[in-house]
């Protein structure tokens, strides 16, 4: 679940981002005393996420406002579908209604898309992943919606897991040195990832001892070699370039996670409108 404190915050960042000091067309055009219903409705097939924000925008834009979830997360969306209706003061449907949408739509998008995945590899074994590679300040809420879409989540940031990367291998002198550091450094607790490029790496990231080895950008039949060398002394993550048309391959070939930053940082939103009653 999400926290409220979480939400609430990136709401009140949005609301004063879009409505700053009024908006100018509604309080211009429709009565203070006029009151209104609109529903949200999926005009598209996907799946649901962050329908809760709907009501925290409209508690923040007016309390007087009522929210009826009529549709929760992670439920499977057709064209028609009535997600939530919204009753109270005219103007401040109007207000809150692109602040809503485009929390809902974005999440619903991050949702859809995972669930596309975690479909594909349905039967293999392999958990779909997301990564850091998210909207700055979003993150929390990006990595529900990949819950809500039957993923799973990688590292939250830095600080809850170690994911020793080329670049660390680089600066540190070596796989063997990183680990041995990280080893070090963090204790017992927390896991140990490294990120290899070729069989070679694969071999001496087991060696040094990793956790979890990262098959990074690797063909096919690598990939494969590289899980035979890992089972039963390490977990192994596929990332690089995945798509749609070889995620299937990609999980039968026996890794555990599939991680694929596309979950997140360049999803589609999924088309939901505020439709007026």
């Amino acid at each position: 679940m999400l926290q409220l404190t979480e939400i609430d915050r990136v709401v009140a960042l949005a609301l004063a981002e879009d409505v700053g000091l009024g908006d100018v067309t509604s309080l211009a055009t429709v009565p203070e005393q006029e009151q209104g219903r609109a529903v949200f409705l999926a005009k598209a097939t996907g799946v649901l996420a962050g329908v809760s924000i709907i009501g925290r925008v409209y508690t923040q834009v007016d309390p007087r406002v009522t929210v009826e979830v009529l549709v929760e997360d992670g439920a499977r969306l057709t064209p028609g579908t009535r997600v939530a209706a919204v009753q109270g003061p005219a103007r401040s449907l109007l207000t809150g209604e692109r602040v809503a949408l485009n929390f809902v739509q974005h999440l619903s998008g991050i949702a859809t898309r995972t669930a596309r995945f975690v479909d594909l590899v349905q039967g293999t074994g392999a958990r779909i992943v997301d990564t850091r590679k998210t909207v700055p300040g979003l993150r929390a809420l990006a990595k529900y919606a990949v819950r809500a879409g039957g993923g799973t989540n990688h590292r939250f940031a830095l600080y809850d897991g170690i994911l020793i990367k080329d670049n660390h291998i680089r600066a540190s002198g070596g796989i063997r040195p990183a680990v041995e550091r990280a080893r070090a450094h963090a204790g017992h607790l927390l896991r140990v990832e490294v990120e290899a490029e070729t069989l070679e790496q694969v071999q001496e990231a087991l060696d040094a001892g990793a956790d979890v080895v990262m098959l990074d950008n690797m063909d096919l039949e690598t990939r494969r070699q590289a899980v035979a060398m890992c089972r039963g002394r390490a977990l192994t993550e596929a990332s690089g370039g995945i798509e749609e048309d070889t995620v299937r391959a990609i999980a039968e070939a026996g890794v555990d996670l599939i991680s694929i930053g596309a979950l997140t940082h360049s999803v589609t939103a999924l088309d939901i409108s505020l439709d007026w009653e």
